[in-house]
């Protein structure tokens, strides 16, 4: 079955993001889309024709896991936007924050301190299934440094495609956009 590109155009007109910034980025998406769903068509084949012991079949395979990342992380992004940013007093992921951080403002004070570090990639607050821990991450690649057992809450983009037409090299004030515009209650619907 063909995986579907979601349709996010309903965060055009956010705070602190233009359209053209927006619309690049969905573009971007939908081509991790294409491409995992075009690896996933290659590797049946292949399997299907038992050439799974080739070397194409091994690269392709460890190709899938940066195109389905790409696809799961850009989704998982769009979908805590649209909110009005306003982190809710009480609930669980209040209790948790505190418990974990001691305050929201520290576990603020971490999470903008890990998205402001030099290079690519990702911060994500993690749940740790096993503890139900919190924990700031920074994860480089879409496909590596993903910790095992643990399921992702709050993911914030940090590559340059997702600031740099809006804000050039200033990824401290394209993180405050994006803290205008956290959807906390799909962030809590999140918690396991």
């Amino acid at each position: 079955m063909t995986y579907q590109a979601k349709d996010y155009s309903k965060l055009i007109g956010m705070e602190g993001f233009s359209e053209t910034l927006l619309k690049n980025h969905f573009t971007l998406y939908q081509g991790y889309v294409t491409n995992a769903n075009k690896l996933l068509d290659t590797l049946k084949a292949m399997l299907n024709e038992g050439k799974t012991a080739i070397p194409e079949y091994a690269e392709l395979k460890r190709r899938l896991g940066w195109e389905w990342n790409g696809v799961r992380l850009h989704e998982l992004y769009f979908e805590n936007l649209g909110g009005d940013g306003k982190f809710p007093e009480s609930g669980k992921l209040a209790s948790l924050i505190k418990e974990n951080f001691g305050s929201f403002e520290n576990w603020l004070k971490d999470f903008k301190a890990t998205g402001t570090m030099r290079g690519i990639g990702w911060v994500v607050l993690y749940q740790d299934t096993l503890t139900g821990n919190l924990i700031n991450f920074w994860i480089n690649e879409h496909d590596v440094g993903h910790p095992a057992g643990c399921n992702p809450l709050l993911i914030m983009d940090v590559f340059e495609h997702a600031f740099m037409i809006d804000y050039g090299l200033k990824r401290a004030d394209y993180i405050e956009a994006f803290f205008k515009n956290i959807n906390w209650q799909e962030v809590e619907k999140r918690l396991k």
